[in-house]
C-alpha cells in the first residue's frame, strides 16, 4: 500500500463528505478510493469511517487521525511549493472558480498572456455565479465580488470595482427616465439580482455627497446569473446597477444609457479567496498576481482602503 496516497485519499473523503465527491475531485475511480481507505484502516487496525448506504461519517478515531495527518499533508505541500518556488517554474493544475461574466469578458480573452508566462500550469476554470465550497469542491481559488468573506479562508483584495446605473432606450421610451432613486420603489421597475447560493437579494446603492440610499425597488424579473442580468437590462426590463466594464460597450453603442448619473453606486470589493493550505502554493500565487494585473488594466475604482465598501443586507 502507498500509505501517503491512502492518507491523502482518506483526507479528501473526510473533506468532501462522500466517496463519490472525493473520487471526482481526485480524478480516481470510486472503487479505488474505497479500496485505499479500507487498506489504510487495515494497516492501522482501526475503523476510520462509518459507512451507510446514504452517507459517510467520521469515527472518533478517524477524526483524531484526520486532524493530525491534515497538518502533515499541508506541511508536505508547503515543502513541494518551496521547491517549486526555488526553481521559479510553477507547474501543475489549479481549479479556479469565477463569475460567468468575469470569465467571458475578462479572464478567457487574456489567458494567452498567462499561458505565455506559465506554460506548465493547467487551469480548470469553474464558471458560474454559485458560491462553491472551496474545501468540499477541492477548489484552489475563487474570484468573487463581496464584502462578506469567510474568516477561515485567506482573502486578497484585488480591486474596488465601479458600477454603472443604466437602462435600455426601450425602457426609457415606455416608462420615462427616473429623476430620483426613490422612484424605483413606486414609479419604475428594476432588474433584480439574487445570490445563486444563499438566495439573498442584492440592493441598489446610491450615493450623492453625504446622502446615501439603499433600496431593492420594484421588479418583475429577478435573476441569479450575471449574463442573464445583462440580457434582462438590454431587453428593457428595468433599471439596474452592473459592473462598469460589462456595459462600456453597450453604452458606446447606445443599447444602454446611463440614468441617475448624479447618484453614484458604491464600489464593490473584489477578492481572490483560497484555503489556508494554498497560501504558499506557487501556482496559486502567480495566478492571483496575474489577476491583480488584469484588474489594474480595467476601468475600475482605484484600490483605496479609505473607499467605503458597498454593504449588502438581507431582503426585508
Amino acid at each position: 500500500m502507498d500509505q501517503f496516497q491512502a492518507i491523502r485519499v482518506f483526507a479528501r473523503v473526510v473533506e468532501a463528505g462522500t466517496f463519490t465527491k472525493a473520487a471526482e475531485s481526485l480524478n480516481m475511480p470510486k472503487a479505488t478510493v474505497s479500496k485505499l481507505v479500507q487498506s489504510l484502516e487495515a494497516h492501522l487496525h482501526v475503523q476510520l469511517l462509518n459507512r451507510t448506504t446514504r452517507q459517510v461519517t467520521v469515527t472518533a478515531e478517524g477524526a483524531a487521525y484526520y486532524e493530525r495527518t491534515a497538518r502533515l499533508l499541508a506541511e508536505l505541500e508547503e515543502i513541494d511549493t518551496s521547491l517549486a518556488n526555488a526553481q521559479a517554474c510553477p507547474c501543475g493544475r489549479i481549479r479556479v472558480d469565477v463569475p460567468a461574466s468575469l470569465a467571458r469578458d475578462v479572464i478567457i480573452p487574456q489567458l494567452h498572456d498567462f499561458h505565455a508566462r506559465y506554460p506548465d500550469i493547467q487551469i480548470d476554470l469553474g464558471v458560474g455565479d454559485r458560491l462553491v465550497d472551496l474545501i468540499t469542491d477541492n477548489v484552489d481559488c475563487v474570484i468573487r465580488g463581496s464584502n462578506i468573506i469567510d474568516d477561515q479562508m485567506v482573502a486578497r483584495l484585488l480591486t474596488h470595482m465601479g458600477f454603472s446605473t443604466c437602462a435600455a432606450p426601450s425602457y426609457i421610451e415606455r416608462h420615462g427616465e427616473p429623476t430620483h432613486p426613490s422612484e424605483l420603489e413606486d414609479a419604475h421597475w428594476v432588474v433584480g439580482y439574487f445570490s445563486a447560493g444563499s438566495g439573498r437579494a442584492f440592493p441598489l446603492d446610491f450615493n450623492r455627497g453625504d446622502e446615501r440610499i439603499e433600496l431593492f425597488g420594484r421588479s418583475r424579473i429577478t435573476v441569479n446569473d450575471s449574463n442573464a442580468y445583462l440580457a434582462a437590462i438590454v431587453a428593457g426590463h428595468g433599471v439596474a446597477q452592473i459592473p462598469s466594464y460589462l456595459v462600456e460597450h453597450h453604452l458606446r453603442k447606445g443599447t444602454l444609457v446611463p440614468v441617475l448619473s448624479d447618484w453614484l453606486p458604491g464600489p464593490l470589493p473584489v477578492y481572490a479567496v483560497y484555503p489556508p493550505n494554498r497560501r504558499l502554493s506557487a501556482k496559486v500565487r502567480v495566478f492571483v498576481d496575474w489577476m491583480a494585473e488584469v484588474f489594474a488594466q480595467l476601468e475600475v475604482v482605484p484600490l483605496d482602503p479609505d473607499v467605503p465598501l458597498r454593504r449588502l443586507r438581507r431582503t426585508p
